[in-house]
């Protein structure tokens, strides 16, 4: 039987991991109520609604937090940082901290595949959980949970910020150069369940070469070392 209610003590903990006491609790139940549970109970809602509030929310918080934190990072690298904590895999992994997937509400089918762990259900749910925040509270709460939570994950990603997205400044770079656009060729080998990926990318007479598990890990190694072959473009 597909439960109808979250659990209450998984609710407890999401609210102390959250620090926030809903004033509204049936916000938060519907920004816990994936899809495939709507389709079996036939209920009105699912939480998309809240999820598509919450990105924006996300967004919004974020890139103030950045450019009034972080004032001397040009606007490149202001969109780097914010990507390196708006994303499905950075948003899953605090949906965790948060103890997000014991209080979902899944199909029977869902939740029996692990989807109390899946990454897009995860990060999906703590959208609508910051979007359900947002109108249970309003914007200025919003703000101090969403800092709260993502200001420490954006402070570890600063040091490591030129290689957030390499293809990115590869591209950047040969612009400026005067090189036209990089060029990669991807190969794969090894079974299904672990294929090792091999790239190589040419940009002017620069070849360079990375592999990884996957092709854009492989491509982003590549391009980080045909950056370090290229030379610095000079201004003027």
């Amino acid at each position: 039987m597909v439960e109808s209610h979250p659990d209450p003590e998984a609710l407890a903990r999401l609210a102390v991991g959250f620090d926030h006491e809903f004033a509204d609790p049936t916000l938060l139940v519907r920004a816990l109520q994936h899809r495939s549970w709507q389709a079996e109970v036939e209920a009105p809602e699912s939480n998309e609604r809240l999820e598509f509030l919450g990105d924006a929310v996300l967004g919004w918080v974020v890139a103030d937090i950045a450019f009034t934190t972080f004032g001397d990072l040009p606007e490149g690298r202001l969109t780097d940082l914010r990507k390196s904590v708006v994303n499905a895999k950075a948003l899953a992994s605090l949906a965790r901290q948060v103890n997000l997937g014991p209080a979902l509400l899944l199909g029977r089918g869902e939740d029996a595949a692990g989807g109390r762990t899946k990454t897009s259900i995860l990060s999906d749910a703590f959208e609508a959980v910051i979007g359900a925040i947002y109108l249970d509270a309003g914007p200025n709460v919003a703000y101090d949970k969403v800092k709260r939570l993502l200001l420490p994950a954006m402070q570890r990603a600063l040091p490591n910020i030129d290689k957030l997205d390499a293809k990115t400044v590869l591209q950047e770079r040969a612009a400026r150069l005067g090189l036209s656009a990089p060029r990669y060729v991807v190969d794969s080998e090894g079974p299904d369940h672990a294929k090792t990926f091999t790239a190589r990318v040419i940009v002017g007479e620069v070849e360079a070469v990375g592999t990884g598990p996957s092709k854009k890990n492989a491509e982003q190694v590549a391009a980080e070392d045909a950056l370090g072959r290229l030379p610095e473009p000079t201004d003027g």
